[in-house]
């Protein structure tokens, strides 16, 4: 469904922009997702909207594949990209799994700020992005997916997260719809 509203405490979360996700190779290029993201991030923060900024630093324990899926990570793999504008109001959610719930405390932090709708976008679609989305589904969040600021690995997982699952979750839209619709 085409995004339509978004409620008055509505929060963005940036899923894994950081060093080494970005640096791998994806199917849309990195910058410019990490851009829209970016301007994502400092409109709402020129709206006094929480903006959550999430990294990985590994896998679940007791994992044994590669977190990076073969590829070779940086050193400061882990650290969130500059273009993202950590701010001291930003909440920080560092996960050990694909999805930004499990094992982190982002369900209490958007609770206690009366949060009802995220707004989410990030890498990579398929993983990421979709089991926070589908996390927020189930504990309640209207979800919305800004479907140009989020990249993937594969085309077609990509593609699938994007026509088949978050239109099921919620709205998804564009960044400038979403920017339209925060006034």
């Amino acid at each position: 469904m085409p995004v339509t509203t978004l409620d008055p405490r509505t929060a963005l979360v940036l899923i894994d922009l950081q060093k080494g996700i970005v640096a791998l190779p994806t199917v849309h290029p990195a910058d410019g997702i990490v851009a829209r993201g970016a301007r994502l991030a400092a409109a709402f923060r020129e709206r006094g909207l929480p903006v959550v900024l999430v990294n990985v630093t590994g896998g679940a324990p007791g994992r044994t594949e590669s977190p990076a899926g073969g590829h070779t990570l940086p050193a400061d793999w882990a650290e969130l990209v500059d273009e993202v504008d950590r701010q001291p109001g930003d909440i920080t959610v560092t996960k050990q799994q694909w999805g930004a719930f499990h094992g982190t405390a982002l369900d209490l932090e958007l609770r206690r700020r009366g949060v009802t709708q995220i707004v989410f976008a990030g890498v990579a679609t398929s993983i990421g992005v979709e089991s926070s989305a589908r996390a927020a589904h189930e504990h309640g969040y209207h979800v919305t997916v800004a479907t140009d600021a989020v990249t993937d690995l594969d085309e077609a997982a990509h593609r699938n997260s994007l026509e088949k699952i978050f239109p099921r979750l919620g709205e998804t839209g564009t960044t400038d719809a979403i920017l339209t619709l925060l006034g």
